[in-house]
C-alpha cells in the first residue's frame, strides 16, 4: 500500500472500554467515527517526524488499521472486504481536544493536523478468527506504553465496516483506524516510537516538536 493511493481515513473513537474510562468518557452505544485528511498520513520508516510544539500536549494513540481492498456491499464479510492490515498512531493534540469537546466543535483541529496519522508497513490480513491471537504494542523510548488486542474492541471489525460502509461508504484504498487501547500519553521532543505486531516491529519514528 502506498500512502499516495489512500482515499479516505476513517477513525474510531473510544472503542476500548478502559481507554474511554481513562479519558472520563462514557462507552458509546454506537461507533464514534471521525476522519483525517489524507495529508495527515505519513509512513513510519524510522525517520524524524515534525509535530506542532505550540498547541499544547501531544499524545500518542496506538491502533490497529484495516486496509480496505474492495467496495463495501451489505452483507459482505470483513474477511472479504479487508485485504491487508497495519498499525498506526492517531496523534492527538490533547489540550485542544479537551477544549473543542467542551465547545461542541469538530475534532479536525486536534485530530486532523499535518502528520497526525502515522502508519506502519502493511501485512496480509490474517482473518477475523486469527486477528485476536496477536497483540499489538507501542514502545516509547524502548519501554512498553500500550498493548492492545482486537478481541477487546467495543465494536468488532465486522460491526465497524458495516457501520462505516452503510453510513459513509467504503472502497479500495480506504483505511480504518480502529481505536486505541488504554495507556495513551504525551510525547516529548526526541522520543522514539515503535509499533510491534507480536514480536515483529512494523514501524518506528522519532518525534520532533517544532
Amino acid at each position: 500500500m502506498s500512502v499516495n493511493n489512500v482515499r479516505n481515513i476513517y477513525c474510531v473513537g473510544w472503542n476500548y472500554r478502559l481507554h474511554a474510562q481513562e479519558l472520563g468518557n462514557t462507552v458509546p452505544d454506537s461507533p464514534i467515527i471521525f476522519t483525517k485528511p489524507t495529508h495527515a498520513l505519513v509512513e513510519m520508516l524510522g525517520q524524524e517526524i515534525a509535530f506542532p510544539a505550540d498547541q499544547g500536549s501531544l499524545h500518542y494513540e496506538a491502533e490497529l488499521v484495516l486496509v480496505i481492498g474492495k467496495a463495501y456491499r451489505p452483507g459482505i464479510k470483513v474477511d472479504d472486504l479487508v485485504d491487508r492490515m497495519a498499525l498506526g498512531l492517531d496523534m492527538t493534540l490533547r489540550d485542544k481536544q479537551n477544549e473543542v469537546k467542551k465547545q461542541g466543535r469538530p475534532w479536525l483541529s486536534c485530530k486532523g493536523f499535518l502528520r497526525s496519522a502515522l502508519i506502519t508497513k502493511t501485512l496480509p490480513f490474517p482473518g477475523i478468527d486469527n486477528l485476536g491471537k496477536t497483540e499489538f504494542v507501542l514502545q516509547k523510548n524502548n519501554q512498553e506504553v500500550q498493548r492492545g488486542n482486537a478481541s477487546l474492541m467495543v465494536f468488532a471489525p465486522q460491526a465497524l465496516v458495516d457501520y462505516i460502509g452503510s453510513h459513509y461508504g467504503l472502497d479500495a484504498g480506504d483505511l480504518i483506524f480502529t481505536g486505541t487501547p488504554v495507556g495513551v500519553g504525551p510525547v516529548n521532543h526526541g522520543d522514539h516510537l515503535a509499533l510491534y505486531w507480536g514480536e515483529e516491529q512494523l514501524g518506528e519514528c522519532t518525534v520532533r516538536l517544532a
